[in-house]
């Protein structure tokens, strides 16, 4: 009886787990074989009819000036968004958590960013630095900002980061806010005892403390700065030329724009795959061994 009944627990696990299952083959394993073997086709993603290319369109990904370009610029992009964001990210949930009576305020008013669509932030962004600054300076005095924001390449890296951090500090903030409200009030007072200032209270017993929140939060940042699209795109399109072009704007007008070439596209899809794995590592290496010391 026990055996029969056993049985029919995992038959009805099975059952249940079964309509999940078939959406993650369809949705994500299908697509992710297909995009392997679509790599070593020459296919352009319209007609029916391709042909296997081998390893052409990988070799031909490494001659690529554009693509590396793209590259380069998105890790430029990704270690200005690590550091930005989580440092504004914890100095903002500091800075809130202090404030008793009016951290629910400003805790909503950080997170509010999170809720709009980047795409809809990134041309609200465009109105401002196209519009309000140009009035502001010529109205107010303010003539440093009377630059050209989105047709510089200086100032074009400089409004996407102002952007990207607009939009995803609130949501960092949330979480150190919580990693900081779990740090015991003992050793805070107990620190306060030993004469120490909000600094070495800060780096001796906090930052320890949350040190597994600031590597989720260093994931996170870096995990989607690898894929940023649409604030760039809303903002820049990935100019002026190719300047502010990411790794996921060249590979999107590789695939869907002018001379078509969908192969071609999934094979820099996985060489970028490949890059962020081996970044991901070196950095959860190093993020480990940091938490150690700590």
């Amino acid at each position: 009886m026990t055996i029969i009944k056993k049985w029919k627990q995992n038959v009805n696990l099975l059952i249940y787990a079964t309509p999940a299952l078939i959406v993650y083959i369809i949705f994500k394993l299908y697509p992710a074989f297909s995009g392997v073997f679509y790599a070593l086709t020459d296919w352009n993603g319209i007609n029916k009819t391709y042909e296997i290319v081998g390893i052409a369109n990988f070799l031909e990904v490494f001659k690529d000036k554009y693509f590396w370009q793209s590259v380069l610029f998105t890790m430029k992009y990704v270690a200005a968004m690590i550091v930005v964001c989580n440092v504004m990210a914890l100095t903002l949930a500091i800075a809130i958590e202090s404030r008793r009576k009016t951290k629910g305020f400003f805790r909503t008013l950080f997170y509010m960013p999170n809720m709009i669509s980047m795409v809809i932030g990134g041309y609200m962004w465009m109105f401002i630095f196209t519009k309000v600054l140009y009035y502001m300076a010529d109205n107010w005095g303010l003539k440093f900002l009377d630059q050209s924001w989105i047709g510089n390449p200086k100032y074009s890296f400089i409004a996407i980061i102002i952007v990207s951090a607009w939009g995803s500090v609130g949501y960092l903030m949330i979480i150190y806010m919580a990693a900081i409200q779990g740090v015991p009030g003992s050793l805070i007072e107990t620190a306060e005892l030993y004469g120490a200032n909000s600094w070495q209270k800060f780096w001796n017993v906090t930052l320890p403390l949350i040190s597994h929140s600031l590597t989720i939060c260093i994931f996170w940042t870096l995990n989607s700065a690898f894929q940023v699209f649409d604030v760039i795109y809303t903002l820049t399109g990935g100019g002026p030329g190719r300047a502010t072009q990411s790794v996921a704007i060249n590979i999107y007008e590789e695939a869907f724009k002018g001379n078509i070439r969908y192969g071609y596209a999934t094979s820099k899809s996985l060489v970028l795959l490949v890059i962020v794995i081996i970044i991901t590592m070196i950095q959860l290496k190093l993020m480990k061994e940091r938490e150690q010391e700590l």
